[in-house]
């Protein structure tokens, strides 16, 4: 029988900007808490009357693949470049979270020789993901002596330490400021749900993680509202087929119809425009806080 004694435990940022943002994320999935005074859990209430209570763990970011991967929380919100660093077993993601997006690149001076992976045979390589290093390296047939940090990796080689480091990308602007230029992207990361493989409360996890993808989904999309004349419907339709399709319904003036369609939030500027030149009337954008798709 499924153990509903012990609280089912979500592991969560301790600190940071991504604490920040994964208490948002929980909030808008119902999942209300407040941390008091840094202490190490929160309480939310059960999904229902039956289950079990709900506790947020405060964590190490890059302990949080780890702890899950040994059963001392049930979920966790991390990065998943940490997931990849991590390297365990029993450990899946659920859902990726569209948050916290990055790049983990290799960098060399801008004036280095060094033009291909290869190239860095022997040289020393800084870096604070040494698995995910060595993975890359030994993936390239290089040999190489990798440098393990906690932080400031992008000084090292005006130090004298490393020839080149393996660090997160962002917008590249700590990259010129300390002379040095991407060699090779080793992989995309962000925001992720991680799970244990085999879950203790199995319907309790697929309904948090439902709950998380329905504002995650809305985050993404906006709700587009538009009439449109009969001629143009079929062009207007293409232009906003939905997620699935638009909804469509005639209107009390003969030839023309509404249509609702969900838009991506990036995209949507450019479709109203484009409805506008087919001749669509009474454009209009609404948030959507939730969804279920």
């Amino acid at each position: 029988m499924p153990d509903t004694a012990t609280p089912f435990r979500i592991g969560v940022p301790s600190k940071g900007r991504l604490s920040e943002l994964a208490e948002k994320l929980l909030n808008e999935a119902g999942l209300k808490y407040r941390r008091q005074n840094r202490a190490l859990f929160a309480r939310v209430k059960p999904l229902a009357d039956a289950d079990p209570p709900i506790d947020i763990t405060f964590l190490r970011t890059d302990d949080i693949p780890v702890l899950c991967d040994e059963g001392a929380i049930d979920l966790g919100i991390t990065g998943s470049d940490l997931v990849a660093e991590a390297d365990v077993a029993n450990i899946e993601t659920r859902l990726s979270l569209g948050m916290g997006g990055c790049r983990l690149a290799v960098c060399v001076p801008e004036s280095s020789p060094v033009v291909t992976p290869k190239d860095l045979a022997g040289d020393r390589v800084a870096t604070s993901f040494p698995t995910v290093t060595r993975n890359y390296l030994n993936e390239h047939g290089v040999t190489g002596h990798v440098v393990e940090l906690s932080g400031s990796v992008e000084v090292m080689i005006a130090l004298g330490v490393a020839d080149a480091i393996v660090d997160l990308v962002e917008t590249g602007s700590t990259l010129a400021a300390n002379k040095l230029r991407i060699l090779d992207t080793i992989g995309s990361y962000e925001t992720v749900l991680i799970q244990r493989k085999r879950q203790r409360l199995p319907k309790i996890a697929d309904r948090i993680a439902r709950r998380l993808e329905g504002v995650v989904i809305a985050r993404a999309y906006t709700l587009l509202e538009y009439n449109v004349p009969e001629a143009k419907l079929a062009a207007a339709e293409a232009v906003t087929p939905g997620f699935n399709s638009p909804t469509v319904n005639k209107l009390e003036q003969s030839g023309w119809f509404a249509v609702r369609a969900m838009v991506k939030r990036s995209e949507v500027i450019g479709v109203m425009e484009r409805l506008e030149e087919l001749g669509a009337h009474a454009i209009l954008e609404t948030a959507i806080q939730n969804c279920r798709l």
